[in-house]
């Protein structure tokens, strides 16, 4: 399948371009680099490798293991929320766990599963530029997934070939550290898939997101990202969609993060909530949701503090 070929392609160039930058980094960057150049790299964009929804330009540091359970709670308000719900806390909209492994500090390999289709998914994400404070202006990651539908079918015709459980993203993404407290992001993606809503609901779906953090003060920052699907490659389906919208709080506390996220997409992965949020926030259809996340240094770590990590957010 022309699909198949083509994000295994993706996924073995992001591989090759990683270990080419692994073996060339002891030789070449001491040698091409003056020592006041060697510290000129803009780091920390964003506190984390997700923001409410998607993912940031951050990728795990070398040989560290993330160990991520996230959960989407139901509505807030609206026909399906108030306090018959208790807000929507009553509710599993979505749950995932998954992991995800720094093989150097500019890639990392994942795999997870959700709650909703019994998705699996399996994911690369590869830092190709680093912003830097005296030439390059942005950071650009690549990040590619691949989503298994492993559920029963709910028709005998709905997943004819075996292909038809298969959902491919290729998502961009652009960042810049405007100042110690700004960071912006924008992320184009092509969604590829066999199963769709209808001929209005195109089988390469494209849509084009950005997200921002801005630090309030020394320990609190305001997360929001908007991804905008249905004004793009797709117009007057028959299915209600929406535009995935999602805001958030990010508390520090010494080396842990903890957020407050707040979206209307009942779904967590990103091959999900593109293509099918089915909830507004102007109905109601607002749910809260959380990340827990706790990070392991395997092996010999880089990083000062090889002690683990846990984050919620």
């Amino acid at each position: 399948m022309n699909k198949t070929k083509l994000f295994i392609f993706l996924l073995l160039l992001s591989a090759v371009m990683a270990m080419r930058a692994s073996a060339q980094e002891v030789d070449s960057l001491l040698n091409s680099l003056s020592s006041d150049q060697k510290f000129n790299k803009v780091e920390f964009t964003f506190k984390a490798t997700h923001i409410v929804l998607s993912q940031s330009t951050e990728t795990q540091k070398k040989r560290d293991l993330d160990f991520r359970i996230r959960h989407h709670f139901g509505d807030i308000g609206g026909k399906f929320g108030n306090a018959h719900t208790l807000y929507g806390l009553d509710v599993a909209s979505d749950l995932f766990i998954g992991f995800d492994y720094g093989v150097t500090d500019k890639l990392t390999i994942g795999i997870g599963r959700s709650k909703n289709d019994e998705l699996f998914n399996f994911l690369v994400k590869q830092k190709l530029l680093q912003q830097k404070t005296d030439g390059m202006p942005i950071n650009l990651t690549l990040f590619a997934q691949m989503g298994l539908v492993a559920r029963e079918p709910f028709s005998s015709n709905e997943f004819v070939n075996y292909s038809d459980r298969l959902t491919y993203l290729i998502q961009p993404i652009l960042s810049r550290k405007f100042s110690s407290s700004f960071s912006f992001q924008v992320m184009p993606a092509l969604l590829m898939r066999s199963k769709t809503l209808g001929l209005a609901d195109p089988e390469n779906l494209f849509s084009l997101g950005f997200a921002g953090r801005l630090k309030l003060n020394k320990r609190l920052s305001f997360v929001a990202e908007y991804t905008l699907v249905n004004e793009l490659s797709r117009n007057d389906l028959v299915a209600e969609l929406y535009n995935p919208l999602g805001i958030g709080l990010e508390i520090e506390t010494g080396g842990h993060i903890f957020s407050l996220n707040f979206m209307n997409s009942e779904y967590i992965n990103e091959n999900s909530f593109i293509p099918t949020t089915k909830k507004s926030w102007k109905e109601g259809g607002i749910r809260f949701g959380f990340t827990i996340s706790r990070n392991f240094s395997l092996f010999q770590s880089k990083n000062k503090n090889p002690d683990t990590k846990s984050t919620i957010y």
